[in-house]
């Protein structure tokens, strides 16, 4: 699972990356690996060649379950950087890929110039929608673990955002079914210290988008969770009142049904009776994210020399990318 951060300043993003005790640089290319600041620099002189585009730092974590440690060495991790960056169309730029081994799940950080090589800005058009389609492609290729959904994430490993964005899920997932409009959720959400605020239509009354927020953060519904945008929450509030107006119908119907008149008993040349049953089949479907927070440098030297480490590229399919 691969989660994407843009920005504007490559000093912050390289010393977080290169700044942990346990930082393992896999592999570069197009930056002067004397120290850190002469990795910012090298990214900084490349962006000039598009001063116009301001978010012009990419940094990709990449995250690995648990459950696969042992099959992710350096070399593995490399090589699975390196075929999330060609599907991704991160080729012909500089880049860093660095190891961490901070928690207890194997993950490693990219960071790439959004300006590559010849000037040209690297699209982010649809970027998390790609991502999570390389993601998948990536870990079945491999035979890579697949988190079957939310519900098997470790609440008490998640920090700070991500804990307060998993809170809001599970309680929007525990309250909706009890919720046939907005006021009901709205309420219920409220109980647990949750707001709840719409978007506009520029200028109109028309509702486009739903946002929560709980603790000083704020998350747009899809955010959170696909399933909770805006139009899919309306169309769940909708289903409930459908279902209940559905249960209510059928009970009047029982009750105040007539009975049937009794029948003549034949005592010949009776008909066995045919009864045929039909049950309802119910499908669900769930929906995995993840969240990695970043946090500033610590101040380390950035003219500190980088430890001598055999260089790692990634396979190359064309350019300097990797395979």
């Amino acid at each position: 699972m691969a989660k994407i951060v843009k920005g504007g300043s490559f000093g912050g993003c390289v010393r977080y990356v290169m700044g942990k005790t346990d930082a393992k640089l896999l592999a570069a290319d197009g930056v002067l690996l004397e120290n850190k600041q002469s990795i910012i620099d090298s990214f900084e002189a490349q962006s000039l060649l598009n001063p116009r585009l301001s978010r012009k730092v990419g940094h990709i974590s990449l995250n690995f379950s648990a459950q696969d440690s042992a099959k992710i060495s350096d070399d593995f991790m490399l090589k699975i950087a390196g075929e999330y960056m060609q599907k991704m169309g991160i080729v012909d730029t500089q880049f860093i890929v660095v190891r961490h081994n901070d928690r207890e799940h194997p993950h490693c950080h990219i960071v790439f110039n959004r300006v590559d090589n010849n000037g040209k800005t690297i699209s982010d058009q649809n970027d998390r929608m790609r991502s999570v389609r390389a993601c998948r492609e990536i870990t079945e290729r491999h035979g890579l673990y697949i988190s079957p959904g939310k519900e098997n994430v470790n609440r008490q490993q998640l920090r700070d955002q991500d804990s307060i964005k998993y809170t809001i899920y599970d309680t929007i997932k525990a309250a909706l079914p009890l919720c046939k409009n907005w006021g009901e959720l709205e309420r219920r959400l409220e109980r647990e210290g949750i707001t709840l605020t719409f978007k506009y239509s520029g200028g109109t009354d028309t509702k486009q988008g739903v946002i929560f927020g709980k603790d000083g953060f704020s998350f747009n519904g899809s955010k959170i969770d696909r399933a909770f945008s805006f139009s899919k929450l309306d169309a769940a509030l909708n289903a409930n009142v459908q279902r209940q107006e559905t249960r209510t119908t059928q009970t009047v119907t029982r009750t105040f049904a007539p009975s049937p008149s009794p029948q003549p008993e034949h005592h010949q040349h009776s008909e066995p009776s045919h009864s045929h049953n039909s049950g309802d089949i119910l499908s669900t479907a769930g929906s995995i994210f993840g969240g990695f927070n970043f946090d500033p440098g610590t101040g380390e030297d950035d003219n500190a020399p980088i430890p001598k480490k055999k260089k790692k590229k990634p396979e190359q399919k064309k350019g300097r990318s990797m395979s």
